[in-house]
């Protein structure tokens, strides 16, 4: 008989205002001043509550097998996880390397989230080379709707591209409309400081950080937008972690028509000394690119408040400390890279950013709802709350308070990278295309509820 959230603050990337919001079947259908609600009608109370589009994710790994190690997530778990941190959409990465050509890749995330996914999904196709197969599998999927692709320049000898097929992807994708997303770090560079690092003692992940510097950043940036720049095509980096990084890509901008930047919420709220913590305890934060000094996350927040950082998402790729992060004891470059976050994503964004002042209510809808919306082709399907929108909502408490912890977060790791921080916040009620998912930090939807964006 349709939902109605009444008496909230709705919050969009335009601006704020009081507004019931009234959703028939799957999709928002009025937002106005005190709707009526009609007879059998399901009515959520949000007096002194914000009312946000539902959050979406644009870098996750929901499932990622690796040589040796299978990244600890998959699917139910990541969807859960992150409705329940008030994400109703994610983005992940169809590929590791693994696979021998994109098909392969694409049917093998489609086992994978076929019936688990709790919330939508999209997928951007990850390349490693391009090659006639490759392009004739692409051309298919670009008629079915793809609109992203993502490439490596580093991690040699299984993702990195060479710069003859970084250049015929982007020519190809300039050609098609296609976004190119780029792991921008120089692989050459990487695997000559890690050796000196080994060989010289130093095997511990305190030195992980050392071996990709922001110069081996920044240094791909200029690489990815220069071959940007030449073929005319979308460019997208990925996790921009440094100020050097930020600065490299700050001149292109009068180069590329449509450059676009995203950051991750660890970048912004921790920094390298957690990685140098003894006892091999600094493992448990070894991901590439590294955590960085404070002074990159002041640089971070002021392009993020200025819209010059677009998107903010997580690059959500948890291990257990015991098991699996620890193959890198006596050696960093083997310590899987990545952390969690798809749950804390937006309690953090919102603690450190908009009630640290940093960012307005306005840029955190922007950049985690909005522009990842807009830039990959879902708007305005998701992203905003109007009519004909997905009914895609997030009911937010701005008083409540709690304690990030392992002892409390759904995602089944042995420890959590935010533990101990207070965050002010969180999401009361969470819906997707109009069905509660979760209520009071509890998930009460549909299982596999969720539906591929393509």
């Amino acid at each position: 008989m349709g939902l109605l959230i009444r008496g909230g603050e709705v919050v969009t990337a335009a601006g704020r205002r009081a507004a019931d919001v009234w959703c028939a079947g799957e999709s928002i259908t009025r937002v106005a001043p005190e709707i009526a609600p009609p007879p059998g009608a399901t009515v959520i109370e949000a007096a002194g509550k914000l009312v946000f589009p539902g959050f979406i994710d644009p870098h996750v790994h929901a499932y990622m097998p690796l040589k040796n190690v299978t990244v600890k997530s998959d699917y139910d778990s990541c969807t859960r996880a992150a409705l329940l941190g008030g994400t109703t959409c994610v983005m992940d990465f169809a590929g590791s390397g693994l696979e021998p050509d994109p098909d392969a890749a694409w049917a093998a995330w489609d086992q994978q989230a076929a019936g688990q996914a709790h919330c939508d999904y999209a997928w951007h196709l990850t390349l490693t080379r391009f090659d006639e197969t490759t392009r004739r599998q692409l051309e298919a999927y670009v008629a079915r709707g793809l609109r992203s692709v993502k490439i490596y320049l580093a991690y040699k000898p299984t993702l990195a591209m060479s710069d003859t097929d970084l250049y015929r992807v982007l020519e190809f994708a300039a050609a098609r409309d296609l976004i190119v997303m780029a792991h921008c770090e120089n692989a050459e560079l990487v695997s000559a400081l890690q050796q000196k690092l080994l060989a010289a003692g130093r095997t511990g992940p305190e030195w992980h950080g050392p071996s990709r510097p922001p110069l081996v950043e920044a240094e791909g940036v200029c690489r990815f937008l220069t071959f940007a720049a030449a073929t005319g095509a979308k460019a997208y980096i990925v996790h921009v972690s440094s100020a050097a990084a930020l600065t490299m890509a700050d001149g292109f901008r009068d180069r590329i028509s449509e450059l676009f930047l995203e950051t991750m919420t660890h970048y912004l709220v921790l920094d390298k000394t957690c990685a140098e913590r003894p006892n091999f305890e600094g493992a448990k934060w070894v991901l590439s690119p590294p955590l960085r000094e404070k002074s990159d996350q002041a640089a971070l927040w002021a392009a993020l408040a200025d819209g010059r950082i677009d998107t903010l998402g997580t690059d959500h790729c948890p291990f257990d400390f015991k098991g699996q992060k620890e193959l890198g004891r006596g050696d960093f470059t083997k310590i899987p890279n990545g952390i969690g976050g798809v749950e804390e994503r937006v309690a953090l964004a919102y603690t450190a950013g908009v009630v640290g002042g940093k960012i307005s209510l306005e840029r955190l809808v922007a950049a985690a709802a909005e522009n990842p919306a807009k830039i990959f082709g879902l708007w305005p399907r998701k992203g905003t709350i109007a009519p004909g929108a997905d009914a895609d909502l997030v009911v937010w408490d701005p008083a409540a308070r709690r304690t990030l912890s392992r002892q409390t977060q759904s995602i089944a790791t042995d420890y959590n990278p935010y533990e101990g921080i207070d965050v002010h916040g969180a999401p009361e009620v969470v819906t997707v295309r109009g069905e509660i998912m979760v209520r009071h930090g509890q998930f009460v939807g549909s299982p596999g509820k969720g539906r591929l964006l393509l």
